[in-house]
């Protein structure tokens, strides 16, 4: 039961909670009204660095979510040049964290870290397609633990409007489970999956994500996409 209710919290969170709570501590001395509301933030970067249990499926050939948000990319696009996998178009599923989602990032699949590159960039709103190209953002290739040559799949985590840093101590050559902790993006971000074939994508534009849990794509479906309606 108390994995149910109380959440850990992501250990990149405590100096901020410090901060804040000092903060607050020290407006109620002088100003009182401002300290309720420092209060009220403090309880609020609780919330944010929230890290609770999943429960991720593991059969060989899923890709789960690596984060909570919003599908709001769902089509054909290269992967990042950065990442050397050629110029064929993948599907891209592009996910949006908005200020009140968890921001703990975790491994779609179970791999080895093929390559990581960082790129410095804007910090556009992070709900745009264009963040994908333009923001500051780290990329990441992983070869399938299970999976046939030539099925890397690539995920890149995205600054957003608010987010300026994207904590992720991946290295090259380190083996992932699937739904592993990979690392945060604090306040506002985007990530954004390649799949290439034989994965077929389970999900839907508008469709929220479960990070470590919801299934994004099957490589052995065996059928076409999904259809799926909003109600």
């Amino acid at each position: 039961m108390p994995r149910r209710t109380l959440a850990p919290l992501h250990p990149d969170g405590w100096k901020f909670i410090a901060a804040a709570a000092a903060a607050a501590a020290v407006l109620f001395a002088f100003v009182p009204s401002l300290g309720w509301v420092a209060l009220i933030v403090t309880l609020w970067i609780v919330y944010f660095f929230r890290d609770p249990w999943r429960v991720t499926p593991i059969r060989p050939g899923l890709i789960v979510s690596p984060a909570d948000g919003i599908v709001v990319a769902l089509g054909p696009a290269p992967p990042p040049a950065e990442l050397q996998m050629g110029e064929a178009a993948m599907t891209r599923i592009g996910i949006f964290l908005n200020l009140f989602d968890v921001h703990v990032a975790r491994a779609p699949l179970a791999g080895r870290v093929a390559a990581r590159h960082y790129t410095k960039g804007r910090f556009v709103n992070a709900s745009l397609d264009k963040a994908s190209t333009d923001n500051e953002r780290l990329a990441i290739r992983l070869t399938p633990a299970d999976g046939p040559e030539g099925t890397d799949i690539a995920f890149v985590l995205i600054a957003g409007l608010v987010a300026r840093r994207i904590v992720c101590p991946l290295f090259a050559g380190q083996r992932l489970a699937a739904g592993e902790r990979i690392g945060l993006i604090r306040f506002g971000s985007r990530v954004d999956v390649y799949i290439p074939p034989p994965f077929v994508p389970l999900v839907a534009l508008g469709q929220r994500m479960i990070g470590g849990e919801t299934v994004l794509a099957d490589s052995s479906a065996g059928q076409p996409p999904h259809d799926f309606v909003a109600h």
